[in-house]
């Protein structure tokens, strides 16, 4: 039984008449009364009395009436809901966030700004790396694009004002961590011995964050021995992998404030082998809407002096 089938039966209700709710219908008078006919099987009662003229419904019409318009009711005003609550969603901004931020910077920060209800995170980008989060603001998959950012970037040049806008939101750093001995020190430490390198859970060179590293350490020329194992593309991976003993990694302050507060992971070099980063929120030059053009202009009030 189909829901505009009990719409066909309504119509001829308040008609009274086959060819008249056939039109309403837009159907087919034989398709109209085909259908009917289909509904008095299914209930196995005859619901119309086709001896008078008008016609008239039955007493099982009449109970079968009320059921119809009860039912067209509900999914009337249940249709009108989902219209309501995917409009909602798809005023919502779209934002593209690492996973790292988005686990321990984009929330809080969305909530205290008070914007958090006017945002809608695109969850695919779990699976995008560095580039591609620019590629993904230029092709529309979305809005804002929450990231880090660094002066080292291979690719950070394609970030400039003809193309793009930018906040920096926080400043962050990577710190390095291992776990730590049964003396509390930690059990892989910078820079390590050429014939003893420290061995290392990196980042994907894809990523923002190994080029990051790297800048930093030839800038300061800082020398680490150092033994990478793999790379990963996550801070949370590399955080599991440290907290296992498999080696040392830089991971952002704020994933580490816990650990250290608890003590299983603890620094792998003084503050000298701290890499600085930007946390930046971008949009394209030209927005997609007068939302985001709107939002952007709450959160500049906030960000720029």
């Amino acid at each position: 039984m189909e829901v505009r089938w009990l719409e066909d039966f309504l119509a001829l209700a308040r008609t009274r008449h086959f060819s008249r709710a056939a039109e309403l219908q837009h159907v087919s008078q034989p398709t109209f009364s085909r259908r009917i006919k289909l509904l008095e099987e299914s209930m196995g009662s005859t619901l119309v009395n086709r001896q008078t003229l008008p016609l008239s419904l039955t007493p099982a019409g009449e109970i079968f009436r009320e059921l119809c318009e009860r039912i067209t009711r509900d999914v009337r005003d249940t249709h009108d809901r989902i219209s309501a609550l995917e409009a909602e969603v798809s005023a919502r901004i779209s934002v593209g966030s690492t996973q790292g931020l988005f686990s321990h910077f984009y929330q809080g920060w969305a909530k205290d700004a008070g914007i958090a209800e006017r945002l809608q995170l695109n969850l695919n980008a779990t699976s995008w790396v560095g580039e591609q989060f620019l590629e993904a603001l230029d092709g529309g998959e979305c809005d804002l694009v929450l990231c880090y950012w660094h002066p080292d970037l291979p690719w950070g040049g394609r970030l400039t004002v003809d193309t793009y806008q930018w906040l920096v939101l926080a400043r962050e750093s990577l710190v390095p961590v291992s776990v730590a001995d049964d003396h509390g020190q930690p059990r892989f430490a910078l820079p390590g011995l050429p014939d003893q390198p420290v061995p290392l859970i990196a980042y994907h060179r894809r990523g923002f964050l190994q080029s990051a590293i790297e800048g930093h350490l030839a800038r300061h020329g800082l020398s680490a021995n150092l033994l990478p194992l793999n790379e990963n593309t996550q801070s949370a991976s590399i955080k599991a992998l440290v907290k296992q003993g498999f080696g040392m990694g830089w991971l952002p302050r704020r994933m580490t404030e816990k650990s250290e507060q608890f003590g299983s992971l603890v620094r792998a070099g003084d503050e000298r082998w701290d890499v600085p980063l930007e946390i930046r929120l971008i949009r394209l030059q030209e927005p997609r809407s007068e939302d985001l053009r709107a939002l952007w202009k709450t959160l500049e009030d906030v960000y720029v002096s």
